[in-house]
């Protein structure tokens, strides 16, 4: 009910704090979690598509079926709603990465989903580091999350390859994935952007045989 409203039925004798109160039980705390995590979800999908800075409050709080308004009732800023968003996106990827490294070849595993047709074109599902992470840098935001994500896949790619230079060639081969990835985004031409990422997923392969 508006506050116009209650202060006309003030005028009639009604007693607007039990409107208030009444107001209040509905929403638990239960209820605003979720709601909390909800618009956490969807920032983290919106940021990593249509980037942090293209994605306005309004519509992102909108598409959720909820106010403006409320939104401060969750966040204190946009800049606290953008960290915690990329830290889901590094909690949906970490998921899909240790079902990836689970398998029998898991760095081939790797190498063919991160360069795969479907990670070209679902950024609202893959790796943050293309797009929330450096439209954050850009900013002169960057996040230790993005440190954690990158540490966390080196370690998975260390771990499948022998000798000494392990670490240093983990840093090549997640590089290279994430650049070719960046470019096949980037290019107009199918036959390119292919090209690209062919070449990119069997020279890594080779490099690790």
């Amino acid at each position: 009910m508006h506050e116009v409203s209650v202060q006309c039925l003030e005028t009639q004798g009604y007693d607007a704090s039990l409107h208030k109160e009444a107001a209040a039980m509905r929403y638990s705390p239960d209820h605003k979690a979720l709601t909390h995590q909800r618009i956490i979800k969807e920032a983290a999908g919106l940021f990593r598509r249509d980037g942090i800075g293209a994605t306005g409050l309004q519509p992102l709080m909108k598409s959720l079926g909820l106010t403006h308004g409320g939104f401060y009732a969750h966040f204190a800023s946009k800049n606290e709603l953008v960290e915690k968003a990329l830290q889901q996106a590094a909690c949906e990827v970490d998921g899909l990465c240790a079902d990836i490294f689970s398998q029998p070849q898991p760095l081939h595993a790797f190498i063919d989903t991160y360069l795969s047709q479907w990670h070209v074109t679902s950024p609202h599902e893959g790796c943050p580091l293309p797009t929330m992470s450096a439209e954050m840098a850009q900013q002169g935001h960057a996040s230790p999350t993005t440190d954690s994500v990158i540490n966390a896949r080196l370690k998975q790619i260390e771990s499948t390859l022998p000798g000494t230079e392990a670490e240093d060639q983990s840093i090549m081969i997640f590089a290279s994935l994430v650049g070719a990835l960046v470019l096949a985004r980037s290019v107009e031409s199918d036959a390119l952007r292919e090209k690209i990422l062919d070449v990119t997923r069997k020279t890594l392969k080779q490099s690790v045989e």
